[in-house]
């Protein structure tokens, strides 16, 4: 809260986007893990099931229902080496918690609010930031029945807008620059109750599993 009070404050309509490690640390997701077989044991606990193996590297479905690497465990921006950061168990209820919270302070009820973290893409090289936590509105925009530009009826096209709105954000977080959130404004979201969930793939739609 402070730290949007000196980024000017919050108006309605703005989006807050805040790093998972952030939420993490809050809420106690660090583990002492030192060797790679206590990293090993974290990662199964933390997986729903094993999609992958390579070696060390596991792409696994974590309880959350995210599909990626090593369960989302990090070690980067923790106290040692010997420390890892979990996600959030429940990354949904932890940002209506904060929208909640915010919003209280601000005079806003249920700000739009996303909780961020870098994945890795199949397909892409690189990682890019995306929602793994939604409160305050829809975080897909389903164009389906629309028509382009040319009047072809879309049968698919869905837009990710909260995965959108948290690569945007990141682009001012940065990765190693110590900044833990930042403010969208201007932004057209639906404001509705949503969950990150809705854009994880179904099971019975993964070609992949």
């Amino acid at each position: 809260i402070n730290s949007i009070e000196r980024a000017g404050g919050l108006v309605n309509g703005d989006v807050v986007v805040v790093a998972q490690k952030v939420v993490s640390k809050a809420e106690g997701r660090l583990v002492s893990a030192s060797t790679a077989e206590e990293r090993e044991e974290l990662i199964r606990s933390e997986a729903r099931r094993i999609r992958r193996r390579r070696g060390e590297l596991f792409i696994v479905e974590t309880r959350q229902g995210f599909v990626c690497a090593t369960a989302g465990i990090d070690r980067s921006n923790t106290p040692d080496e010997e420390t890892v950061i979990l996600l959030p168990v429940d990354p949904d209820a932890s940002a209506r918690e904060l929208s909640r919270k915010i919003g209280s302070y601000f005079d806003i009820v249920n700000p739009p609010l996303i909780i961020s973290d870098s994945f890795g893409r199949a397909w892409r090289t690189g990682t890019v930031d995306i929602a793994i936590g939604v409160a305050g509105f829809a975080p897909l925009i389903d164009l389906r029945g629309q028509h382009d530009w040319v009047g072809r009826e879309l049968e698919s096209t869905q837009v990710a807008v909260a995965d959108e709105l948290a690569a945007a954000a990141h682009l001012v977080m940065g990765k190693s620059d110590g900044i833990p959130g930042a403010i969208v404004r201007g932004a057209s979201v639906e404001r509705c109750h949503g969950v990150a969930t809705d854009l994880v793939m179904p099971i019975d739609r993964d070609l992949f599993l």
